[in-house]
């Protein structure tokens, strides 16, 4: 046993060594925030102790929390690090955005590993509030210490050998930066040039056969479930045959979600499901650490003592939480102090009127066929459908009885005219909802039955700076439930849980409003996500990502 000074500890349990794939009692003996020792007893002990879960792909901004209360949050659930993509804010802010997250995240105990990102703005076909270009990701690998570039969202560039797109991944290569990619239905040769341009993962496969394919290629799977997204049921195989190529991810997750849980809901649904235990571990701790060369532990004497203590090996409930061998989580509480962060901001647009949301038609037929998003619930992806409208005073209206119904999308940082086209499948059956996260440009996106409903949910979000908003009713006599996030629009520097329930409450008036969606805010924002196929919305207009070109609104 190592002599332990007043700083040090040592914490019994049984013992889950997920590299040796053993269990044995035992106890770690920890000293300046590292493991010193571990003594194997073979004795019988309650409680096991593992290393703590790595979230291998997120946008901490899409908790709509800064860092720092996305931390405190995370880590009760055994959440010791995350690899997140600061993209968002970026598009919003630019590289003062990355700084700001990398600024706030080194406020509290927790192991961030921020990436370059690698698309800002996502597409030439949407506006955003900032430019992140190839010299600006070199400064942030070289002086600023980041340690991926993220996300490749533009594929087509990278099919195409786009310039500007390769220059940004040989910067990585040069430097040793992994690659992330995002590259949502590509197969076969398209899939294989992808991946050769140096690209290793992929968190975007909705198809097993999808990822079977690309995992041929060489690339790793991160098997998605969010708060959106949830390709978990097609994808869990991977964990017990391609073991060494899975990791575990959740994208985007809302504070009310990540109350209740994080990456420690999709371990313990694993092992439900009969896959071996330490195929599970494996995927949601060691894989991400060894990928992105993470300063995480992984229970190995001289590592950092980052673990978790747990009931057993079916439930998984985390008792506690240990990052450098501090205690940051215990009993289902967090032991991170809050910070609280300064407000930062980009916006700039006038409040809209009813009219601004009038489509004309444009003919002096009756019927128009129009072309429609229609919606998933737990996808990102739309497809495209052709609906048939009448004519009403030369305009297009929502026709919420058969759930067609009107979205818009408005430019936040200039005056411009609203985007609008139709949209199925949010079910709303009076008022609108409306949110400022909308992927990946953050302009304001909202869904409604008229154009009145549309104009009061706007206006709330222009007034706030940034939110998500509820609206019952049109005019004077509207209820407006705003949620404002005045951090870049799209986060809150208040207290998680807090916001969490703020969150609740404002889903909860959407779902009264008629929707059945399982996230109706969180569906709505990657609505205007160019580059997810297919049918998408920017500010510019109706958008093909089949095509990758505007396409127009009438068939």
């Amino acid at each position: 046993m190592p002599h332990l000074s007043a700083s040090s500890f040592s914490r019994s349990g049984l013992i889950v060594n997920v590299l040796e794939r053993t269990v044995r009692g035992g106890t770690l003996y920890v000293a300046e925030g590292k493991i010193a020792a571990i003594d194997y007893d073979d004795n019988h002990y309650d409680t096991y102790l593992l290393p703590g879960y790595v979230d291998a792909h997120v946008h901490v901004e899409s908790s709509m929390l800064v860092p720092s209360e996305f931390a405190r949050m995370a880590v009760v659930h055994g959440t010791v690090g995350t690899v997140s993509d600061p993209h968002e804010i970026a598009n919003v802010l630019g590289v003062r955005g990355v700084r700001y997250m990398l600024e706030n995240g080194r406020t509290v105990n927790f192991k961030f590993t921020f990436g370059a990102p690698s698309c800002v703005p996502a597409t030439t076909f949407e506006t955003a509030g900032a430019v992140v270009t190839a010299a600006d990701i070199r400064e942030l690998f070289e002086q600023d210490g980041l340690k991926y570039l993220s996300e490749m969202m533009n594929f087509p560039g990278v099919l195409f050998r786009d310039e500007a797109v390769m220059e940004k991944i040989r910067i990585a290569h040069e430097l040793k930066r992994p690659v992330d990619g995002h590259a949502p239905g590509l197969r076969g040769e398209d899939a294989a040039k992808y991946i050769s341009a140096g690209i290793s993962t992929d968190h975007e496969c909705f198809t097993l056969e999808e990822a079977l394919d690309k995992v041929r290629h060489g690339m790793k799977i991160l098997i998605r479930e969010g708060s959106a997204a949830k390709n978990y049921e097609a994808l869990h195989s991977l964990i017990s045959s391609h073991t060494a190529q899975t990791m575990f991810c959740s994208d985007d997750k809302h504070p009310n979600d990540l109350a209740v849980s994080h990456l420690d809901e999709v371990v313990r649904r694993s092992v439900q499901k009969g896959h071996d235990v330490m195929n599970v571990l494996q995927c949601a701790s060691v894989n991400p650490v060894l990928h992105y060369g993470l300063d995480v532990g992984l229970m190995r004497t001289h590592d950092a003592a980052d673990f978790i203590e747990v009931n057993n090996l079916q439930e998984f409930r985390t008792l506690r939480t240990f990052i450098n061998g501090e205690c940051v989580a215990d009993g289902g509480k967090s032991c991170i102090e809050r910070v609280v962060a300064p407000l930062v901001n980009n916006f700039s647009c006038s409040p809209k009127k009813a009219e601004d949301f009038r489509i004309a038609a444009n003919t002096a037929e009756n019927t128009v066929t129009v072309r429609v998003i229609e919606a998933l619930d737990g996808q990102l992806i739309t497809n495209e459908i052709h609906e048939t409208l009448q004519a009403s005073n030369g305009a297009l209206e929502s026709d919420a009885g058969r759930d067609i119904l009107k979205m818009t999308v408005v430019n936040r940082y200039n005056d411009a005219p609203p985007a609008v086209c139709f949209i199925k499948n949010f079910g709303l059956k009076r008022g609108a909802i409306a949110s400022c996260v909308g992927h990946d440009s953050h302009n304001i996106i909202a869904v409604g039955t008229s154009d009145e409903a549309l104009q009061a949910a706007v206006n709330a979000i222009i007034k706030a700076e940034g939110g998500i908003a509820a609206v019952d009713g049109e005019g004077a006599n509207a209820s407006v439930d705003v949620l404002p996030l005045p951090v870049a629009g799209i986060m809150t520097n208040e207290d998680g849980y807090a916001v969490g329930e703020a969150y609740s409450r404002i889903d909860a008036k959407a779902k009264a409003l008629g929707t059945s969606l399982h996230a109706p805010f969180m569906t709505l924002s990657f609505m205007a996500l160019l580059v997810i196929p297919d049918l998408k919305l920017s500010d510019k207009g109706l958008f093909s990502g089949q095509k990758f070109a505007f396409t127009p609104l009438v068939v």
